[in-house]
């Protein structure tokens, strides 16, 4: 009897805290969203559903443009972390560590920090833009500072090892007889790497863009810093409607939204995908 509770005993700490720091601040806020009133008059719970409409009518745009940003800031991590993830499992030798630590490294310095640098980097008179335009090699009305590109580069510097570190520790387990089986077999490296590493590595990938595309999508730091006017995203509504504005119930809302969105967006994902495919590939 003992032996059957044990493993519930061992995972009740996880669940309580699970409890306290998640489900508990989540119906709260839940309950927030439906309230009506001010900040001065106080607010009460009137069940005002009509929150969520005017969420959805009032900041629709931001909603789509935050989505957009967080698919392309995606997309930017794959592209850059995937072929680092796998020169550092194939080629990194005894020095993984060192590699891995190196890419690490960075962030042990806060997020605010990395992007206001980001900032100094990209100005039109920075260290990098303004030493180009002296050269002459740019005009200079060229800016990229205050613009979608920058938000995005923003976005995928700062998650950048959410996306490396899954496909890093999925292909660390790919048995490397497997490929030279392939090449015994006369494919070529492209061949080997689409029908044998790429089908491995899909774990990998799959909760990559989960660690990346969430965040990156309800992100405010990148976009209060590197973007301008015309690319606020949802999060910058979000932290204005609570901290400046005080309307709690429709910041609430907004954040309800939000979570769906993403949930429903992961859940079509992860069907697309075919988890449990992808689940069948890995144990083979």
């Amino acid at each position: 009897m003992r032996t059957r509770r044990a493993p519930y005993f061992l995972v009740l700490p996880a669940w309580i805290w699970l409890a306290i720091f998640f489900v508990v601040p989540i119906c709260g806020m839940l309950s927030v969203s439906t309230m009506s009133g001010n900040v001065i008059d106080g607010f009460r719970n009137t069940l005002a559903v009509g929150n969520y409409a005017e969420a959805v009518a009032t900041y629709w745009p931001q909603l789509l443009r935050s989505l957009f940003y967080g698919f392309c800031a995606t997309a930017l991590c794959i592209a850059v972390g995937y072929p680092v993830a796998y020169w550092v499992s194939f080629n990194g030798g005894a020095h993984k560590s060192t590699y891995l630590l190196l890419l690490l490294l960075p962030f042990f310095v806060p997020q605010v920090l990395r992007t206001i640098n980001w900032k100094f980097t990209l100005a039109d008179d920075g260290v990098l833009f303004g030493t180009v335009k002296d050269l002459g090699m740019l005009p200079e009305g060229f800016h990229v500072l205050s613009t979608a590109l920058a938000v995005i580069c923003g976005l995928a510097y700062n998650f950048l090892p959410f996306m490396v570190l899954p496909i890093y520790a999925v292909l660390e387990r790919v048995d490397h007889r497997v490929v030279e089986a392939a090449y015994d077999l006369y494919a070529t490296r492209v061949q080997a790497f689409v029908r044998v590493v790429l089908p491995i590595s899909l774990p990998g990938v799959f909760a990559g863009v989960l660690m990346v595309f969430v965040p990156t999508s309800a992100d405010y730091v990148s976009a209060s810093v590197l973007g301008g006017t015309h690319t606020t995203m949802i999060g910058n509504i979000i932290r204005t409607q609570y901290l400046v504005n005080n309307s709690y119930p429709l910041a609430a809302a907004i954040t309800f939204v939000l979570m769906a969105i993403l949930l429903i967006g992961i859940f079509s994902y992860a069907r697309a995908l075919g988890t449990e495919q992808v689940m069948e590939v890995q144990a083979k």
